[in-house]
């Protein structure tokens, strides 16, 4: 099927050329996904970019602030297994 989808027979377009830059973002976006599977066994996939849990059950590791608003940080380590933290 895929190779039915990447067949074209619009004169305009080089194949050649189309082929090889989908080779060129399959191999960008297969060294994301590898290192995004590497980082999801160790960090909290609540976790959010600010160190911001946003869970929306109870864990050991969050830390609330003064501001009854925002989301409480996260106190985890990226080095644990975070899965144990999460209330039952």
């Amino acid at each position: 099927m895929a190779q039915e989808q990447a067949r074209n027979d619009n004169p305009e377009v080089d194949s050649d050329k189309a082929r090889a830059s989908l080779d060129r973002l399959y191999n960008i976006y297969k060294d994301i996904a590898s290192t995004a599977d590497e980082v999801m066994q160790t960090r909290c996939p609540y976790k959010d970019a600010a160190s911001r849990c946003t869970a929306k059950f109870g864990c050991r590791n969050q830390y609330f602030t003064s501001d009854p608003t925002s989301l409480p940080a996260c106190a985890g380590s990226d080095q644990i297994d975070y899965r144990e933290a999460w209330d039952q």
